[in-house]
């Protein structure tokens, strides 16, 4: 099974200042973060980001920052306790006003609501904490979770490594940001193919 573009959300977890000098291969992470919001624009990809306690650990860098719709401030671990999960939930079909004789008839009955995106490509320090709190709640709520390995990072590889095998063991998908940029793309025709290219090589 691959990534499926129209079905993806982003969600991109407390890349912070003052986390980022502590933290495994910070710059690779960061750096592949940012590659992955960059092209998620490109691709319309809707993008999340979150932050823990930013009085405290600072705010996400502007490269990674600039490409979310909203960033969630939240002192939760899991994300999810602090209503992440209806951010990634469509907005419900607003009925039309006025009154019902005076509209046409294909609008007197609501719109369909948009579908909801269930694939969450998911990424963030620390792996260990609020990354695998969030995926896990998200798993709960039946999205699927698709884990960006060398997007993550814990202060230690112990702690990383087994956040990795409880995810798995947990049902999220576990791949590389470079995975997921081909897995959106899918062929070389892609008129978004040159930029991925460009970021990933």
């Amino acid at each position: 099974m691959l990534i499926d573009v129209d079905e993806s959300q982003l969600v991109l977890v407390d890349y912070q200042s003052r986390l980022k000098p502590a933290m495994l291969d910070a710059d690779v992470v960061w750096a592949n973060a940012a590659r992955l919001a960059t092209l998620a624009q490109a691709l319309d990809v809707p993008t999340w980001g979150t932050e823990q306690n930013p009085s405290r650990l600072g705010e996400m860098p502007a490269e990674i920052r600039s490409h979310c719709r909203k960033v969630l401030a939240k002192m939760q671990f899991s994300a999810v306790e602090e209503g992440l999960g209806e951010w990634l939930q469509p907005e419900p079909a607003q009925a039309p006003r006025g009154n019902a004789r005076s509209l046409p008839r294909h609008l007197q009955k609501p719109q369909a609501s948009a579908e909801v995106r269930k694939t969450i490509v998911l990424a963030g320090c620390e792996a260990h904490i609020c990354l695998m709190q969030t995926a896990l709640d998200l798993l709960e709520e039946e999205f699927e979770v698709w884990v960006v390995t060398d997007a993550c990072s814990s202060r230690t590889e112990r702690n990383r490594d087994a956040a990795y095998d409880r995810l798995a063991g947990a049902g999220a998908e576990l791949v590389t940001a470079e995975m997921v940029a081909f897995e959106w793309i899918r062929t070389a025709e892609h008129p978004s193919f040159k930029l991925m290219q460009s970021l990933f090589k």
